[in-house]
């Protein structure tokens, strides 16, 4: 006899839960890897700002970066990008 009472409240009661998780997981999510590329800084990059920050040496800094240039130069070593990785796929 009470049992249809109950059913829309029950109803109200998941749907409150769901309105407070669902927007969580929206604003919890980590950057997607597209987005995420943007942001990475080369090697080279991060090189330069460390000698312009003095972390290293004048000495270490031609060292690093002649192994970075002659590593780039290599292209089994060198990085895929998202367009070297479409020149692959139809190689």
């Amino acid at each position: 006899m009470y049992h249809y009472q109950f059913v829309g409240m029950h109803f109200f009661w998941w749907a409150f839960w769901l309105m407070l998780i669902i927007p969580f997981f929206f604003v919890a999510t980590p950057v997607r890897r597209r987005t995420a590329r943007l942001y990475r800084e080369d090697p080279l990059g991060i090189l330069q700002r460390r000698y312009a920050a003095g972390e290293i040496t004048t000495a270490e800094y031609e060292d690093r970066k002649s192994r970075i240039e002659r590593d780039m130069r290599d292209p089994k070593l060198r990085p895929l990008t998202p367009d070297a990785s479409a020149r692959n796929a139809t190689a």
